[in-house]
C-alpha cells in the first residue's frame, strides 16, 4: 500500500436501487467504505424508484457525516446512470449525482461521473491483479443487470471518459440472475434481497447431502433466459419440492448458464480472461463452480472480493482516482 500523502483523496458516491454507498480512497488505500441497504418490506420483491429515492435522501447525510470532513479531498466521483450505454437512466442515481455536484462545487474540486456498471468493473480492477494493459471480458451479475461485455482499457477520452470502453456482447433476454434468486427466495419466505439467505440455505443442503432440484438451463450463444428456470422452480415448489433442493438448483442453474455464456463470449472475442462483478458474483458456489469449469476450458476467471462484488462506492472512487492521476493532480507527482 502507498501512503495517502502521495495520492489524491477521492470521495465516491453511489446511490443504486437498493444500497446507499460512500467511500474514500487514496491510491491503493481504502480510507472509508460506508453503506446502508435500502429497506424493503417483508414479502415484497423490490421498491419503486420514488421509495428508493426517498431513502437515499435520508441515508446520504448520515453516511457522509461518518466520512467527512476529511482533510484534502481532491475530487468527487459519482455513479450517474445504471450502465455505460446511451439512454441509460434511473432516478435513484440522480440523488447521488446532485449531492456530488454540490460538494464538488462547494469544495472547488473536479467531479468525475461514471456509470454504476463501470463502478463495478473498476472495483474489480482496483482490488485484483488483472494486468492493466490487457483487454478482458467482464460479466456483471446483479438484480438489475446480467451482461457479458468486452472491456478495452484506456481507449475513451474526453469529459465522459470512464477509463474503459464497454462493448455489450450478450446477456439476459428476460429476467436477471438476481431477480431469479430474489423471486424464488421471497417465495421461500426469505427477506428481500434474498441472495445471502438463499446461499446459506443451499450450503445447508450440500452439507446435509440433500439432492438438488435440477432446473433447466437456457443459453443460446451469449444470450440467457432465466424466466424458464423461474417457472420450473415455482412448479416444483407447488408440487412440494424441498426448498433446500430448490435453493441448490437455483445456484447450479446460474453457474452453468454463466459459464456457457462466458465460453461463447471467449470464442467470439478471442479474450481468455473474465472479471466477474455484481452482487450475484459474490455467491460462493457460483464463484467456485465458474472458476473450476472456466479453468478447465483455459479461461482465467477473476472475482472482486465478496464485499466489493455487491453495490459499493469504492469502484466509483477508484475510477475518480484514475482520472485525477491521469490529469496530473499535484499529489500524484514525485
Amino acid at each position: 500500500m502507498q501512503s495517502e500523502d502521495r495520492h489524491p483523496v477521492i470521495l465516491g458516491i453511489d446511490t443504486s436501487c437498493y444500497t446507499t454507498s460512500v467511500a474514500l480512497i487514496a491510491g491503493r488505500d481504502l480510507l472509508a467504505d460506508r453503506r446502508l441497504p435500502l429497506e424493503v418490506p417483508q414479502g415484497k420483491r423490490g421498491l419503486r424508484q420514488a421509495e428508493a429515492v426517498f431513502q437515499h435522501v435520508r441515508n446520504l447525510p448520515q453516511l457522509l457525516a461518518e466520512v467527512l470532513p476529511h482533510r484534502g479531498i481532491a475530487g468527487v466521483a459519482v455513479a450517474t446512470k445504471p450502465r455505460s450505454a446511451a439512454g441509460s437512466y434511473m432516478p435513484v442515481f440522480k440523488t447521488g449525482e446532485g449531492t456530488a455536484r454540490a460538494l464538488a462545487l462547494a469544495w472547488d474540486v473536479p467531479l468525475y461521473a461514471a456509470s454504476h456498471q463501470a463502478g463495478h468493473i473498476w472495483a474489480g480492477l482496483w482490488s485484483s491483479d488483472l494486468p492493466a494493459e490487457q483487454d478482458f471480458l467482464a460479466v456483471h451479475l446483479s438484480g438489475g443487470t446480467t451482461e457479458i461485455v468486452a472491456v478495452r482499457l484506456g481507449k475513451p477520452s474526453g469529459e465522459d471518459d470512464e477509463g474503459i470502453a464497454i462493448d455489450i456482447l450478450g446477456g439476459t433476454l428476460d429476467i436477471h440472475a438476481g431477480q431469479l434468486i430474489d423471486r424464488i427466495g421471497v417465495r421461500l419466505g426469505l427477506s428481500f434481497p434474498a441472495g445471502s439467505q438463499l446461499e446459506g440455505l443451499a450450503e445447508t443442503g450440500r452439507k446435509q447431502g440433500t439432492a438438488p432440484v435440477l432446473l433447466p438451463v437456457s443459453v443460446k450463444g451469449m444470450d440467457i433466459n432465466f424466466s424458464g428456470p423461474e417457472a420450473a422452480a415455482m412448479r416444483y415448489l407447488d408440487a412440494g419440492a424441498d426448498p433446500v433442493g430448490i435453493a441448490q438448483g437455483v445456484e447450479m442453474c446460474i453457474a452453468e448458464s454463466v459459464v456457457k455464456m462466458i465460453m461463447a463470449g471467449a470464442e467470439a472475442s478471442g479474450l481468455d480472461r473474465v472479471l466477474m462483478v455484481g452482487g450475484v458474483a459474490a455467491n460462493g458456489y457460483v464463484r467456485r463452480e465458474a472458476a473450476r469449469q472456466l479453468a478447465a476450458a483455459g479461461i482465467g476467471a477473476v472475482f472482486a472480493p465478496r464485499r466489493l462484488s455487491s453495490d459499493n462506492a469504492v469502484g466509483v472512487a477508484a475510477y475518480g482516482s484514475w482520472r485525477a492521476l491521469r490529469q496530473g493532480h499535484p499529489l500524484s507527482e514525485g
